[in-house]
């Protein structure tokens, strides 16, 4: 297990198949969870996971989506979540970007640090030898004594994932002086965040927008609306008759 609380893994990696658009699946995913990889249902490993996954997705299974994939995501979970398949994860994603990383003839490489409760998710899949901002969350809170690991999933396509290298380095930072009385071993995965991703869509960026607008929202618009009007309208009716009122005056 890792007992740093700081660090950043670099996984250098190749995803590959004869599979031309969409005819190849699933996925990669890198994980950091509090038990050692389980076989299971969300890219080869388990559902209800207690940690943090990274899933490199190849494969749109829902055909609404305006995702451009490869997609690339991050879940942070304490158990109670579950990985939506059928949505490529996106009620329970905290960020994301496309990547064009699949069937490349040069290396391609990811990089995911956490650092006092900021994680960072980077790229290099252009063959420019540079990192490239795909996640970047504040308010990340990850406990140390867990597991690194990788898997990868298909279904009725397949397709190539290999693991090259995986490397961690320890991240040298200060903290505040009360985080020395605090047992990292035992505190709960999480996110603080202004509002869930469950209520949030995604955009072919891959960052959030707001939800579409639902029945009561468009009433209350409307509502708001019509009152402004008839403010506007209540207003104008009293300037206008003190208005005719002066102009008496001068007769």
């Amino acid at each position: 297990p890792c007992f740093l609380k700081d660090w950043e893994l670099h996984v250098h990696f190749k995803i590959h198949g004869a599979g031309k658009k969409n005819l190849h699946g699933d996925g990669l995913a890198l994980w950091y969870t509090q038990e050692r990889l389980t076989p299971g249902p969300v890219f080869g490993s388990k559902d209800n996971f207690h940690g943090l996954a990274i899933f490199l997705d190849t494969y749109p299974n829902d055909e609404a989506t305006e995702r451009v994939f490869p997609y690339i995501s991050a879940m942070v979970n304490n158990g109670s979540l579950s990985y939506d398949h059928s949505k490529d994860g996106r009620w329970t994603e905290l960020a994301g970007c496309s990547a064009d990383l699949r069937n490349q003839n040069h290396d391609t490489f990811l990089a995911v640090r956490y650092s006092r409760g900021r994680l960072t998710v980077m790229t290099d899949v252009e063959d420019k030898n540079e990192w490239k901002n795909c996640i970047d969350i504040a308010g990340v809170q990850l406990p140390t004594g867990y597991f690194f690991g990788a898997s990868a999933g298909t279904g009725d396509l397949s397709d190539n994932h290999d693991i090259i290298s995986m490397k961690l380095f320890q991240l040298m930072v200060e903290h505040p002086v009360e985080d020395e009385t605090v047992d990292w071993t035992k505190i709960e995965p999480r996110v603080s965040l202004l509002k869930s991703p469950k209520d949030n869509v995604d955009d072919p960026t891959g960052n959030f927008r707001s939800g579409p607008l639902t029945g009561w929202k468009v009433f209350l618009l409307l509502l708001c609306a019509l009152l402004g009007i008839i403010v506007c309208a209540v207003v104008g009716a009293v300037v206008f008759q003190k208005r005719q009122e002066r102009n008496k005056r001068f007769y």
